[in-house]
């Protein structure tokens, strides 16, 4: 992990071998949870942790502003980027604008993992905008943990916490988006 900070810190700095050193490092990373998330969650082994690892590094990688401060920077990123590529596909297969009752799969989409039906990711991602406009770091936190698959220690590291604190957190995100998404019952959608 400190070799990663390492690398991010030379990348920053424009050292043009340390960006091509970063890949392998982060992908194996990304991999890894993703694989973990995946395992947890119980997803079809049809579909492949690596087609979410490589889209969301393809985001990163292309984007401009590259300037990660530090590891818990780029992890807070790559979490953010594995969200947004659930919940865009998410909307795009509940769009009806295309072929009516059809459902339309894009070859480069296919084996996507979703850790929820597509209404309860829609359902958590606004409710998680909402909760970070209320409380940002808790917002992270369920990022990470959710999103990103990281551990609570990983994810106390990632945000410079104690790792009870973020048991803490964790606790009290889950209990807000799950009023925010059921209106306080039991049933339904939950963050695990």
């Amino acid at each position: 992990m400190v070799e990663i900070t390492r690398v991010l810190e030379a990348v920053q700095q424009g050292d043009s071998k340390a960006s091509a050193e970063l890949f392998p490092m982060i992908y194996e990373e990304l991999r890894k949870v993703a694989c973990q998330k995946m395992a947890r969650e119980g997803l079809s082994p049809t579909l492949q942790p690596t087609e979410l690892v490589n889209e969301a590094w393809l985001r990163l990688a292309g984007n401009q502003s590259r300037d990660w401060k530090n590891r818990a920077h780029f992890f807070g990123s790559a979490a953010e980027a594995m969200r947004r590529i659930l919940v865009e596909r998410a909307r795009r297969r509940n769009c009806l604008k295309r072929g009516g009752q059809w459902e339309r799969v894009e070859a480069e989409e296919a084996d996507i993992p979703s850790p929820l039906p597509d209404d309860d990711l829609l359902a958590l991602d606004e409710a998680l905008a909402k909760f970070a406009a209320l409380d940002a770091r808790k917002a992270e936190l369920v990022k990470l943990r959710y999103f990103a698959g990281l551990t609570f220690e990983e994810a106390a590291e990632v945000l410079g916490i104690a790792v009870p604190t973020a048991k803490q957190w964790w606790a009290y995100a889950r209990a807000w988006l799950r009023v925010e998404m059921t209106g306080a019952g039991p049933g339904g959608p939950q963050v695990r």
